[in-house]
């Protein structure tokens, strides 16, 4: 079960070989779809990043660096870690002008912004789980245990906001009670626990990004949180 596990999944979000131009979709034996919502997602992460930035009065050096940390740093990390290379925007360099370009429209567009506070929130959502089923994917095709597949993705949908949030100086939203590390390793282990069943790609994929996802938006309208721990104990 296992060996057809990993082999299974092994090509599944494998990036795509560079030949002559750099393709633009990233993943090859993915649907378009979940392509397009990649990018999607990108373009969500890069421009919360430049709001953040904005409300530490960055410069637009400051802006664009914040942006590609956000966007790309989950995923860096996760291959560095996971001893993956080359990063992901390495091979893929267009997405840093995608992040780039994201982050710089934004900046243009900012007096607007607040009207889309909504439309942010459900896009940040996505880009977590998407990610988190891309590393998920990665470790898969490294063929690591099942527990690190999880943490794989976890890294990849996390950490570039821990970053953003250290960059600006503020408490990590992921450390502050937001039901989203949560959301993360349930995606991941809903995407992994299918897969290992045998179950098809897609089924696995569409599976994991709806309970992901719908978790995310439940947790956003009802206000779930993590319980806190508060100690006083010093005063």
């Amino acid at each position: 079960m296992a060996d057809r596990f990993f082999n299974a999944s092994r090509a599944s979000l494998a990036p795509v070989p560079q030949q002559g131009c750099r393709a633009i979709l990233v993943y090859q034996t993915s649907t378009f779809l979940f392509n397009l919502a990649f990018y999607v997602a990108l373009v969500a992460q890069a421009a919360t990043a430049a709001l953040a930035a904005g409300r530490r009065n960055m410069d637009l050096f400051g802006v664009c660096v914040l942006a590609c940390a956000t966007a790309l740093g989950g995923g860096s990390m996760r291959d560095v870690v996971l001893g993956h290379y080359p990063l992901t925007w390495v091979l893929s360099p267009h997405l840093l002008v995608v992040v780039v370009v994201a982050a710089l429209a934004t900046v243009l567009l900012s007096r607007y912004m607040h009207h889309l506070r909504w439309t942010f929130l459900l896009l940040d959502g996505l880009g977590l789980v998407i990610f988190s089923t891309i590393g998920c994917d990665v470790a898969i095709a490294m063929n690591l245990h099942p527990i690190i597949i999880i943490v794989s993705g976890v890294i990849t949908g996390t950490v570039g906001g821990v970053l953003r949030d250290i960059l600006c100086n503020d408490v990590p939203l992921v450390f502050s009670g937001q039901l989203y590390a949560i959301v993360s390793i349930v995606t991941g282990g809903v995407y992994t626990t299918l897969t290992f069943f045998g179950l098809s790609y897609d089924i696995a994929l569409m599976t994991s990004l709806v309970i992901g996802f719908g978790l995310r938006v439940a947790a956003i309208i009802y206000k779930i949180e993590v319980p806190k721990f508060i100690y006083s104990g010093d005063r």
